[in-house]
């Protein structure tokens, strides 16, 4: 007549086999899904846009602003970064200020490649694309 096992059993004994496997090995190996939430990639596109030198501040035009809450509006691109992401790859969305007297094409082409490294490194996410706009220029007060 064949045992009845139950189902602590069967768990105890999966759990027997996966750890001879990692004193075998060395290594865990566990399934799963991991989804990085847009804000976190946001937050992590527009630090690294904020290194670059003649970058004065990310978000959209003070004219745009004023619009968007006078009519009551919402703002879904969180300090002036847009993200649509996927499983490999990231497309970002950024608005930036830029200081006077700093060259414009020099400034996107380094916070495109900051960005896109940056946004690998922390996340593995390809950055398919990175759309920049410039909406103002700061001028200091020296």
């Amino acid at each position: 007549m064949a045992e009845k096992i139950s189902e602590q059993q069967i768990k105890e004994r999966e759990m027997q086999t996966r750890l001879e496997e990692i004193q075998k090995t060395g290594e865990v190996t566990i399934d799963g899904r991991t989804r990085i939430d847009e804000k976190v990639i946001g937050a992590i596109a527009g630090s690294a846009a904020r290194e670059i030198e003649g970058v004065a501040k990310l978000g959209k035009s003070s004219i745009r602003r004023t619009i968007s809450e006078a009519v009551g509006g919402t703002e879904k691109r969180a300090e002036g970064v847009q993200i649509e992401a996927g499983a490999k790859e990231a497309i970002i969305e950024l608005d930036l200020h830029v200081k006077y007297g700093y060259s414009i094409p020099d400034i996107i082409v380094a916070a495109r490649k900051k960005m896109a490294s940056r946004v690998l490194e922390y996340t593995g996410l390809f950055a398919k694309e990175i759309n920049i706009r410039v909406v103002g220029l700061e001028f200091s007060e020296s």
